[in-house]
């Protein structure tokens, strides 16, 4: 196995916990940029723009190491949707969900030995015609002000749902695993 340092420029504790399961041993970093969409930028494009951003803040800070960034924007009907932050919010956001389906685009960014390993993995997420009294339940159970969707598929939130459809799982929570195991491996990490 090659040895490297690896690096996860997101402060994301969801992202933390999903790297652990690799079992490599890494740093997390959280980098300060601006992750407002461009205007007229497409989710998915929107999502592969921050990761990569992300991962080049870190590389300025971490010169030689391995840098894995990535984002995850919530699109319904074409337009995005953000970390709720509230109350408020969560529950306009779950009205608005309700009996649709959201995609969640997580882009993802592996940079090592000067070279860019990209991809945007999507998930769709079909949300169930929820009740209002369903929704008051779920967030005083569950406040998930800090997902995107409001709702943590890992979690309670699962209850919300009718159906997810993609290729990783581990996606929809924020981090890819298979599409990162497939990059470090293509660096030559042993993964596992």
């Amino acid at each position: 196995m090659k040895d490297f340092f690896l690096v996860l420029a997101s402060g994301s504790r969801y992202r933390a916990e999903l790297l652990g399961r690799l079992g490599l041993p890494f740093q997390a970093w959280s980098p300060a940029i601006d992750e407002s969409p461009l205007p007229g930028e497409g989710c998915a494009a929107t999502a592969a723009r921050l990761a990569r951003a992300k991962a080049e803040a870190a590389l300025v800070r971490f010169p030689g190491a391995w840098i894995i960034g990535s984002d995850q924007v919530a699109e319904l009907d074409g337009a995005p949707i953000g970390k709720p932050g509230n109350r408020d919010n969560a529950r306009r956001q779950l009205r608005a969900m309700r009996g649709r389906t959201v995609v969640f685009h997580t882009g993802l960014c592996l940079l090592a030995h000067g070279r860019a390993h990209e991809a945007v993995v999507p998930t769709r997420v079909s949300f169930r015609d929820l009740g209002d009294d369903e929704i008051e339940r779920y967030l005083d159970r569950e406040p998930a002000f800090d997902c995107a969707g409001s709702a943590k598929s890992e979690a309670l939130g699962i209850s919300l749902l009718s159906g997810l459809a993609g290729d990783d799982p581990t996606a929809l929570v924020g981090l890819p695993l298979i599409a990162l195991a497939a990059m470090l491996r293509r660096e030559g990490a042993a993964v596992p």
